[in-house]
C-alpha cells in the first residue's frame, strides 16, 4: 500500500509539475489570452467578411441559393451607369467632406488650445454634434432643407429678402451633393478637433519660446512647430476621417435615399439598395467589395504616416 501511494504522490507531483511549466511557458499564456479575442473577431469579423466576398462571386438572391459565377457580377458594374456614379460620388463626397472637417477641425482645435473663458464647457458643447445619433441629426438636417418648411429658405426668402423663391436643396443633383456634404462635415468637425486637440496639448511651450526668441511669426511657428509635431495624429485622425466618410451610410440614406434619381447613391448605400430592398444579395456584396481597396490604401497611408517615427521631433527619415 505504501508503494502505491508513493507512486500516486509521483504521478501527481508530475501531472503538477507539467501543468506549472505549461502555465509558466509566456508564449502559452499570450495564446490563452489573445484566444478569447480571436475567437470573437473570428465570429463577428472575419465569418462576415468571408461570406460577403463569396457572395459577391455569386448571382445569390434573397430566398434563393446562388451559384458561382465569377467576376460576372463585377463586369455588370463595370457598365453600370448608376454604379459608375456612386463611386465618383463617394470619392467626391469624400475628399471634399474630409478637406472641410480638417480645415474647420483645425481651427476649432487652435482656438480651443487657447487660454479662454469657459474652455472646459466649450469643450464638451462642441463634441455634441458627434455624440447625437446620426438617424436624429439626419431627420434634422432634412427639415432644415426642406423645400417649404426650411429654416435657411425662410431667413434668405422672408427675413432677408436676397431671394424669391424657396431653395429646393434635395430635389436637384448638385443642392443635394452639396448638402449632404454640408452635413458630413457638422458632424466630422467634433472629432477632428478633439484629436487634434488632444496632439497639440502634447506639445511643449518651451519649443515657441525657442522659435519666438528666434523671431518666428505666428505662421513660421505653425509651420516650422505645430505641423511637424501634429503628423503622426494627423495621419491616424486623416485615416479614420476617411475611413468614416468612405463608409458612410446612415446620414446619406436617412436624408435622400440615394435620391433624386439616385444622383446621390454613395457605394455603401448602393449597395444596400441593391443588396436587400432589391434582392440582388451577390450584385450587393460585389458593389461593398469592391470599396475593399479604397479602404486599403487609406490605411495603407496611415501605415507609412506612423512609420515615419522622426516627425515628433520635427525631423526627416533618414
Amino acid at each position: 500500500m505504501a508503494v502505491v501511494a508513493a507512486e500516486a504522490r509521483t504521478v501527481h507531483s508530475l501531472q503538477h509539475n507539467w501543468l506549472v511549466r505549461l502555465f509558466d511557458y509566456k508564449p502559452f499564456l499570450i495564446f490563452l489570452c489573445l484566444l478569447p479575442a480571436a475567437g470573437f473577431l473570428l465570429v463577428f469579423l472575419s465569418y462576415p467578411l468571408g461570406l460577403g466576398i463569396w457572395l459577391a462571386f455569386t448571382d445569390t438572391r434573397i430566398g434563393r441559393v446562388g451559384h458561382f459565377i465569377g467576376f460576372e457580377n463585377f463586369e455588370s458594374l463595370w457598365y453600370d451607369r448608376v454604379f459608375i456614379t456612386s463611386v465618383w460620388n463617394t470619392l467626391l463626397y469624400t475628399g471634399v467632406a474630409t478637406f472641410g472637417k480638417f480645415a474647420l477641425g483645425l481651427w476649432l482645435a487652435l482656438l480651443l488650445n487657447n487660454h479662454l473663458p469657459f474652455k472646459s464647457l466649450l469643450r464638451a458643447i462642441i463634441l455634441i454634434p458627434w455624440i447625437v445619433p446620426t438617424v436624429l441629426s439626419a431627420i434634422a438636417f432634412w427639415w432644415i432643407y426642406d423645400p417649404q418648411f426650411s429654416i435657411i429658405s425662410y431667413v434668405l426668402v422672408d427675413v432677408l429678402g436676397w431671394r424669391d423663391t424657396y431653395i429646393d436643396f434635395l430635389g436637384q443633383p448638385w443642392p443635394a451633393r452639396f448638402s449632404l456634404m454640408a452635413a458630413n462635415i457638422w458632424r466630422g468637425i467634433p472629432f477632428v478637433a478633439i484629436s487634434l486637440l488632444a496632439g497639440l496639448q502634447t506639445i511643449s511651450p518651451s519649443l515657441y519660446e525657442a522659435a519666438m526668441l528666434d523671431g518666428a511669426n505666428s505662421w513660421q511657428r505653425f509651420r516650422h512647430v505645430t505641423l511637424p509635431m501634429l503628423m503622426p495624429i494627423l495621419a491616424v485622425v486623416l485615416t479614420f476621417s476617411v475611413l468614416f466618410t468612405f463608409t458612410d451610410f446612415q446620414l446619406v440614406y436617412a436624408i435622400t435615399r440615394g435620391g433624386p434619381v439616385n444622383a446621390t447613391h454613395l457605394m455603401a448605400t448602393l449597395a444596400f439598395q441593391r443588396g436587400i430592398p432589391g434582392g440582388q444579395l451577390g450584385e450587393g456584396a460585389a458593389i461593398a467589395v469592391a470599396m475593399i481597396p479604397f479602404l486599403v490604401m487609406a490605411t495603407l497611408f496611415s501605415y507609412f504616416g506612423l512609420s515615419r517615427r522622426k516627425w515628433q521631433q520635427g525631423e526627416d527619415n533618414d
